[in-house]
């Protein structure tokens, strides 16, 4: 059930229904990072770097090599600082899409069923700043977890995987059920979500591919909802 769910998403990541949306998110992430490195670079330049250089009032001859190294550094440090914001950056931007994901699915592969509601504007916007607030908390606990031997890769799976596949299975559940109700289905079938969402953890340790993990992750949860529905209702597709 989980596998075929994850399958259904990532072909559905490509499919032609959703490629207006896979370019809306992807170019405009991309964008909010180029502002965000420019941010970054700008504050750097004007708050830290005369900092640094008051400590050399006379430059002395190897100070060249320094500034050279100093700045690869300091190159590098930003890169570091726009990895740890990909994912909260993505998250954010990708919210305001989930509707659109999970609208396609439900056309395209239970045309049968009820389609589920979309969420107003206002609920909307606060869903993508919930899920940039559990982005932000899972990756800070795996991130203070890291300096634990023998457990940081394992703390980045667990944590990310509950987080993530509770979330997301509540957006998708909430599209058919209210908030109260989604909460209990997804604590009935817990389990399940939480393997769910170490398939999203997998994707989300992907390089480039996690740029698209909000979108794998709706994709996935509607599938996984309605399979899971489907199974206590006593049938299968």
């Amino acid at each position: 059930m989980i596998l075929d769910a994850a399958r259904l998403a990532f072909f559905n990541l490509f499919a032609p229904e959703t490629r207006s949306v896979f370019w809306k998110v992807l170019g405009l992430t991309i964008l909010v990072l180029i502002g965000l490195w420019f941010v970054l670079r700008g504050l750097f330049m004007t708050l830290l770097f005369p900092w640094i250089a008051g400590f050399f009032p006379e430059i002395p001859d190897w100070a060249g090599w320094l500034s050279f190294v100093f700045v690869i550094l300091a190159s590098i440090g930003l890169a570091l600082a726009l990895a740890l914001l990909l994912s909260p950056v993505t998250a954010l931007i990708a919210g305001l899409f989930l509707d659109d994901v999970a609208e396609v699915v439900e056309k395209r592969d239970y045309p049968e069923d009820t389609p589920g509601t979309a969420m107003p504007i206002a609920p909307a916007i606060a869903s993508s700043l919930k899920f940039l607030g559990v982005v932000i908390a899972g990756n800070i606990v795996a991130l203070l977890l890291l300096f634990i031997p023998g457990v940081n890769l394992i703390a980045f799976f667990l944590v990310n995987g509950y987080l993530l596949g509770r979330e997301f299975f509540e957006f998708a559940a909430m599209r058919f059920r209210s908030p109260q109700e989604a909460r209990l289905f997804r604590a009935k079938h817990a389990s399940t979500v939480f393997l769910g969402g170490l398939v999203i953890a997998a994707f989300l340790a992907i390089p480039f591919l996690n740029l698209l993990t909000p979108l794998f992750a709706a994709g996935m949860m509607v599938h996984l909802y309605k399979l899971i529905s489907q199974r206590d209702l006593g049938f299968h597709r």
